[in-house]
This record gives structure tokens, sequence and C-alpha cells, in this order.
């Protein structure tokens, strides 16, 4: 049992130190298909008949994109999911694409996935201590709650102006664009932080 989980930890550190040296090509390549992964997970979709947010999986690809990446790489991947959904492969929610989605009413949630992706990149960079499951659960909680839903209900607040003319009350912003996604969020922190503690190397 002792060898194995020590072939195990060496597997681990091995992998993870292959990422960490690839080429800049290498890692853009990676970054790309992290954007894939994103692209595809948006495609798991509950519609809500009482908000324009959907509930969908595709951030637990957010989440895990700096786990992964790191902070410059699961940054990039996250800015070419957008980049590229706005030019030309509709891979947003529901197969959609283009510069007016992207500026619609989930705009501030798009801009919130590159922060996170970048934080949760910072934090597994800089604190190798950071990269066990309780830690990184509170890490990924964070990015999560505060980093993708406060530009996310700003979005929605702006898009309700903009386009309906009227400001959308505190209750009604919550309960469109926080509320219903909150348990299925959590779901998807802890998976992001089991891959942390399964994939990321301790020392």
């Amino acid at each position: 049992m002792n060898i194995n989980m020590d072939n195990y930890f060496s597997t681990r550190k091995n992998v993870f130190e292959r990422i960490e040296d690839a080429s800049t090509a290498t890692k853009v390549l990676m970054s790309l298909m992290m954007a894939c992964l994103t692209g595809i997970m948006a495609q798991i979709i509950i519609p809500l008949p009482w908000t324009p947010v959907p509930i969908t999986a595709q951030t637990f690809a957010v989440l895990s994109s700096g786990l992964i990446l790191g902070k410059r790489y699961g940054c990039l991947s996250q800015i070419l999911y957008i980049v590229l959904g706005v030019a030309f492969i509709p891979w947003f929610g529901g197969m959609t694409g283009g510069l007016e989605i992207f500026l619609g009413s989930t705009c501030g949630f798009f801009i919130g996935f590159v922060i996170a992706s970048y934080f949760i990149g910072a934090i597994r960079d800089k604190y190798i201590s950071a990269r066990n499951f309780k830690k990184m659960t509170i890490v990924i909680g964070t990015a999560n709650f505060a980093l993708i839903y406060i530009p996310g209900l700003i979005g929605i607040s702006l898009w309700s102006l903009l386009t309906q003319g009227t400001a959308i009350g505190t209750v009604d912003l919550l309960m469109m664009g926080l509320v219903p996604f909150i348990a299925g969020d959590i779901v998807k922190i802890l998976g992001a932080a089991s891959v942390s503690k399964v994939l990321l190397p301790k020392e």
C-alpha cells in the first residue's frame, strides 16, 4: 500500500512539473483545450423561467482551470473561451455565441470567469500549503461567490437598466443571479477542491 501511494505521489509530482516546465506553445494549447472543456460544459444547461441566467456546469471548468494551469494560462483559457465565443464558435450556454451574447445579461459572469481563474491559479502557484482540500475549498468558494457573482450581479443590473429601463431591486436581483445557483455551486466547489487534492503536489 505504501509503495502504491509513493508511486501515486511521485507520478502526481512528475505530471505537475511537466505541465509547469512545458513550452509556451504547449501551455497555450492546454489553455485552448481548457477553453474547449469550458465550452462543452456550458452546454449542460438548465434554463430558469424567471431569470435570463441559466444553470450550467461550466463553472466547474472555470474553477479547475486555475488549479490545473496556474494563474497565467488558466486565465488565458477563459479569455480564449470568451474571445473565440464572440468571434465564431457558438459554445456559450445553449450553443450560442457572438458579441451580442457576451454583452447580454451574463456579461459580468464572463468577466468573473477570467478573474476567478487568475485568483485561484495565483493561490495555487504561490502557496503550496493551500493545495489541500479544506483550504482550497475556501479559496475556490471565495472565487466563486465573490469574484464571479459580484461582477455577475452588477452585469445583470446594468443589463436590466439598459434594456428594460428599470433598476432591479436587491431581492429580485439575488433571485435572478445568485440564490438558485448556490446548491449546484457548492457541489462544483467541492468537486474543484477534489481536483486540487488529487492532482496537485503538496510539497
